[in-house]
């Protein structure tokens, strides 16, 4: 059996090898205020644990999508508003869908800015600090 090219985690530990595109949106169409977030590695790609993409959901509904392609200057993120209560995951999903089944448009899909250990969300969330 090959080894599996994605590895999807919930917030619980609990892991899914090769996810499809339906698991992938079920993953995060069930995440909660309790189990706010879903990892999606690539396993095939050098350095390991360095190409991912990640999904948190925000108190007020909203997405804080991440993606890494290798070392922290290789790291973003995007935020994403809650604007239909019913299909709210859908342009996150779209996005994650596209980055793991290397489908083009993900990139251009999303105001990315890179990532910051100081900055709790993207900087252009309403909710973010100013300074």
């Amino acid at each position: 059996m090959a080894a599996p090219v994605l590895q999807a985690v919930e917030a619980d530990g609990t892991t899914w090898d090769d996810p499809s595109e339906k698991q992938l949106h079920d993953l995060l169409a069930d995440m909660s205020l309790t189990w706010r977030f879903v990892v999606v590695r690539r396993l095939d790609l050098e350095p390991a644990d360095q190409h991912y993409m990640q999904v948190y959901l925000n108190d007020d509904l909203s997405y804080q999508v991440e993606y890494r392609e290798g070392g922290p200057d290789r790291h973003f993120q995007a935020w994403v508003p809650c604007e239909h209560e019913v299909f709210a995951v859908e342009p996150v999903a779209e996005v994650l869908r596209a980055w793991a089944f290397g489908r083009p448009g993900w990139r251009e899909a999303l105001s990315w800015v890179p990532w910051s250990p100081t900055e709790p969300c993207a900087r252009h969330h309403p909710l973010a600090p100013t300074r």
